[in-house]
C-alpha cells in the first residue's frame, strides 16, 4: 500500500511537470535550453562541481517557474475577474522567474567563460575516452526526445500511454550501451531481455500500443549508437 501511493505520488509529481511543458511557451523554452547547456557543459568537460552548480542552477529556474504557472492557474480559479492584487500576485511571481533567470545567466557565464574558446580536438578525446560521458549524453537525449515526442503526439496523461513509450526508449538505450561497452554475449542477451520485458510490461498493462513500444525502442537504441557512432 505505501509502495502503491508512492509510485501514484511520483506519476502525479510528474505529470505536472508534463503539463507544463506542454502548456507553457515558457517553460518549453527553459526545457530545451537545459538540454542544450548541461550537453553542452558535458562537451566541455566540466567538473563534477561545475556540473553540479549548473544543473542545480537550472533546476531552479524549471522549478520556479512550474511554481509561477501554478500560482496563475491558483489566481484564474480563485478570480476570474479582473482585480488589481491577483495582477500583482502574478506580476510578483514572474518576478521570482526573472531573478533566478538572471541568476542563472550570471552562472553561465561564471562556468562557460573559461571554457571558450573551445578546443575541439581535445574535447571530442575527452568523450571518446569517457564512457561516462557519452552514456550520460546519450540518456538525456533519449529522454529529451521521449517527452518531447509525448508534447507532441499525446494529449491524455504523458504516464499512460502516449509516443513513444519512454520506459521502452531509455531501457533499449541502457541496452545499446552495454552492447558497446562489452564483448559478453551473456550480459548482452541479459540486458536485451531485461528491455525485452520492460516494453512488454508497458503492453501487457495496456499503458502503450505495440507501435508506441517498437517506435520507443527504435528511437532509444538509434540515437545511442549515433552518439556513440560520433564520438568513439
Amino acid at each position: 500500500m505505501l509502495l502503491q501511493k508512492f509510485v501514484e505520488s511520483f506519476n502525479a509529481a510528474v505529470e505536472g511537470f508534463i503539463y507544463v511543458l506542454k502548456t507553457e511557451r515558457n517553460m518549453k523554452a527553459h526545457f530545451l535550453t537545459a538540454l542544450f547547456v548541461i550537453l553542452t557543459g558535458i562537451y566541455a568537460n566540466f567538473s563534477s562541481y561545475e556540473l553540479m552548480a549548473l544543473v542545480i542552477t537550472i533546476t531552479l529556474v524549471l522549478v520556479v517557474e512550474m511554481i509561477n504557472t501554478a500560482i496563475e492557474l491558483t489566481v484564474d480559479m480563485i478570480k476570474a475577474e479582473f482585480h488589481p492584487i491577483a495582477r500583482v500576485i502574478k506580476d510578483v511571481s514572474a518576478g521570482a522567474v526573472l531573478l533566478v533567470s538572471i541568476n542563472a545567466v550570471v552562472v553561465g557565464y561564471m562556468l562557460f567563460a573559461k571554457k571558450v574558446p573551445f578546443n575541439i580536438d581535445n574535447h571530442l578525446m575527452n568523450i571518446r575516452t569517457s564512457p561516462w560521458h557519452m552514456t550520460f549524453i546519450a540518456l538525456i537525449l533519449v529522454f529529451g526526445m521521449s517527452i518531447l515526442g509525448k508534447i507532441l503526439f499525446h494529449k491524455g496523461s504523458p504516464l499512460r500511454g502516449g509516443m513513444p513509450s519512454g520506459h521502452s526508449a531509455i531501457a533499449f538505450a541502457i541496452w545499446t550501451v552495454i552492447v558497446f561497452f562489452t564483448n559478453n554475449s551473456v550480459v548482452i542477451i541479459l540486458s536485451l531481455l531485461m528491455a525485452i520485458l520492460i516494453a512488454r510490461h508497458r503492453v501487457k498493462d495496456a499503458i502503450h500500443t505495440v507501435w508506441e513500444v517498437v517506435v520507443g525502442a527504435i528511437l532509444g537504441v538509434l540515437i545511442t549508437t549515433l552518439i556513440f557512432q560520433i564520438f568513439r
